[in-house]
């Protein structure tokens, strides 16, 4: 049968497709009228963030020290690509979110997986120089042809079929609309981490985002524990591997979750994790539930290391909690 032998967990941020001069001078602008949450979970604004701000603020986000950040999170992503390579996998499941690319509020499915033979990543549209954000989002996807990535779709059918005989509901996608791209979560991990030598991978989309339908982290930790089991029962002896795609908290960085979620998959705490407040888990730090299912399917993995930056960049302390992380079967 079938081995999970291998786990990572990444972020997708577009601050991981900006350059430097982005990090430094865009956001600070860019960020004045964005719609956050308080450690409490309420919304606020960027004015309340700024009042809340520890007076050293400044200091952390000189271009000095957001230069250093800059630097430790590419140098991560170096270190985790070439663990992924160094696995030797024949499959990897990717779990992440729709961001309103594939989905839409005319239907949000809370799970899905995808089950075609290819998934589809399209070409950067043209961008203005002047439209910085825009341009790091659209690093992405591909720089000069579009390009069908390999899917594994027999173990991405096994998947479907194993979840729904264990009571999960799980909508179900054999491809995607003229037009359409995988999405970010998605498209981000093939564009850094295999674009030179693809993994067929299986993508499970978690609404990790949008309201009503989110899965509890609970629900979460158990989804993590059935993709365990069917992968154990996957026919052949191939070698899959498991990547949890987003997160940390943001858009307010908020270190304290992030080193909690951290430490409970050090300790290999998975109560701690069925228990996060599901009010932490607004907005885009809604994305930790992506690493909550990879402690549900890896419980035997330890943590052999972890990269975590606090993207700061405003003296609101906005910013993302960036990580980077390979686990290993005991």
């Amino acid at each position: 049968m079938a081995q999970l032998v291998a786990a990572f967990a990444s972020s997708h941020s577009v601050m991981l497709t900006c350059e430097l001069r982005d990090w430094q001078r865009g956001f600070r602008q860019f960020d004045l009228n964005g719609s956050f949450y308080d450690r409490k979970g309420n919304p606020c604004t960027y004015g309340d963030l700024l009042a809340a701000a520890p007076e050293n603020a400044a200091e952390l986000v000189t271009d000095e020290a957001i230069e250093k950040r800059f630097n430790d999170v590419h140098g991560a992503m170096d270190r985790l690509k070439a663990d992924i390579h160094a696995a030797r996998l024949d499959a990897l499941i990717i779990c992440g979110d729709d961001q309103q690319e594939l989905f839409n509020a005319l239907l949000m499915p809370s799970i899905g997986i995808y089950y075609g033979s290819t998934i589809h990543n399209g070409v950067r549209k043209d961008v203005p120089a002047s439209d910085w954000y825009k341009r790091a989002q659209a690093r992405r996807q591909e720089k000069r042809e579009a390009r069908d990535y390999p899917v594994d779709a027999k173990l991405a059918l096994h998947l479907i079929e194993g979840l729904m005989s264990r009571d999960f509901d799980v909508a179900a996608l054999k491809g995607l609309p003229e037009g359409q791209s995988e999405g970010h979560a998605f498209s981000f991990m093939h564009h850094r981490y295999m674009r030179e030598a693809p993994i067929p991978i299986v993508p499970v989309f978690l609404n990790t985002f949008f309201p009503p339908n989110q899965p509890s982290p609970a629900r979460c930790l158990k989804l993590g524990v059935a993709i365990r089991a069917l992968v154990e029962t996957f026919p052949g002896n191939q070698r899959i591997g498991f990547l949890a795609s987003g997160g940390l908290s943001h858009f307010c960085a908020e270190e304290d979750l992030d080193l909690a979620v951290i430490d409970a998959l050090r300790r290999k705490d998975r109560e701690a994790l069925a228990n996060l407040d599901p009010k932490r888990l607004q907005s885009g730090s809604s994305e930790i539930r992506n690493w909550v299912v990879l402690a549900g399917a890896c419980p035997d993995f330890d943590l052999d290391w972890v990269s975590y930056t606090p993207g700061y960049r405003t003296e609101a302390l906005t910013g993302t909690g960036l990580a980077f992380a390979n686990f290993k079967r005991v």
